[in-house]
């Protein structure tokens, strides 16, 4: 049976401060956490009821089994994520300081076993047969990932049908690149063969060179994607299909405790919109409700919220 979403790139451990507005050095105590932006896509649909898989690469070492673990508790199905040997599995540390900074501090050296995805142990009949498939701009920022990312998105638009989602999240990571210039010619490539194109307003400017979000969709839709998804942080969300469609929809308010995740229930939410043919406004609306609902919590995969809680923070908010 062919999957509802297939994600392919980052995964690692996140280790969140339990305590909020303490610099790093001060902080006492840590919750675990399974991480990385593909992987919480993919567990943000399984929390929506999709049948799930991530394609990644971890260490062979105990947070390796703890990230396979945390994937089967979220039944997110891990046959793709292998073990690479003498790379660590990543862990990345943060800060909590509400209501908007939230400093990363990646720990991926010498290499993240993630950029180590070969084409060579890619399961192209599955990337092709998968109703949506979704890449990462981190995927791009080295090889063999490189390679194979850009492989599986041509192999999946010559083989899938026209009615096959590609999402392409631009997911820029400046430290995990030598300059912007130097990824342009891999974000073009990749929006060749892709049908969906999410970003926020620094990434639709990597992508595109364009900052206002209606030209940078634009140029989007011209790069080759049917729809593309500009986040505009407290302006909320703009979104315009190559069929004329275009919505734009506020956030809806809440008490921001960790903003880190929100954009990465937004992708889970968008899969699960799209897969249900819903109008372009109402994905937006429920996409923007399960970012809210994670921004308002703690962590991040363990905070992905069912259907019943996104159906009613929307009521909630339909009522006030």
């Amino acid at each position: 049976m062919a999957y509802d979403v297939i994600t392919m790139g980052r995964i690692g451990v996140d280790l969140y401060p339990l305590q909020t507005g303490v610099p790093l050095p001060q902080v006492t105590s840590f919750g675990k956490f399974l991480g990385g932006s593909a992987t919480n896509v993919a567990v943000a649909a399984a929390r929506l009821g999709r049948r799930s898989a991530v394609i990644s690469r971890t260490g062979d070492d105990p947070f390796g089994t703890y990230v396979h673990d945390a994937l089967r508790e979220f039944d997110v199905d891990d046959r793709w994520v292998t073990p690479v040997a003498g790379l660590p599995t990543p862990v990345t540390f943060c800060e909590v300081f509400p209501p908007d900074d939230f400093p990363l501090y990646f720990y991926r050296q010498p290499k993240a076993p993630d950029l180590e995805i070969d084409t060579d142990g890619l399961d192209l009949d599955a990337v092709r047969d998968a109703r949506v498939f979704w890449v990462t701009g981190t995927g791009l920022s080295a090889e063999p990932s490189r390679t194979a990312t850009l492989t599986a998105l041509a192999h999946r638009a010559t083989a899938a049908g026209d009615g096959a989602v590609t999402v392409f999240d631009l997911d820029w990571r400046p430290m995990f690149w030598s300059d912007p210039d130097t990824a342009r010619p891999f974000y073009r490539e990749a929006l060749r063969h892709t049908t969906v194109a999410v970003g926020n307003l620094d990434e639709v400017e990597i992508a595109t060179g364009l900052r206002d979000p209606h030209a940078a969709a634009r140029a989007l839709l011209d790069a080759g994607v049917r729809l593309a998804v500009v986040k505009q942080g407290p302006k909320g969300v703009l979104a315009v299909d190559d069929r004329g469609g275009t919505a734009e929809v506020p956030p809806l308010p809440v008490d921001v405790l960790n903003g880190l995740g929100a954009g990465d229930a937004f992708g889970g939410s968008l899969c699960h919109g799209l897969l249900a043919g819903w109008e372009l406004e109402r994905t937006m609306r429920y996409a923007n409700a399960a970012g809210a609902i994670v921004a308002s919590r703690l962590e991040c995969s363990s905070a992905m919220p069912t259907a019943d809680e996104v159906e009613a923070a929307l009521a909630a908010r339909a009522v006030r």
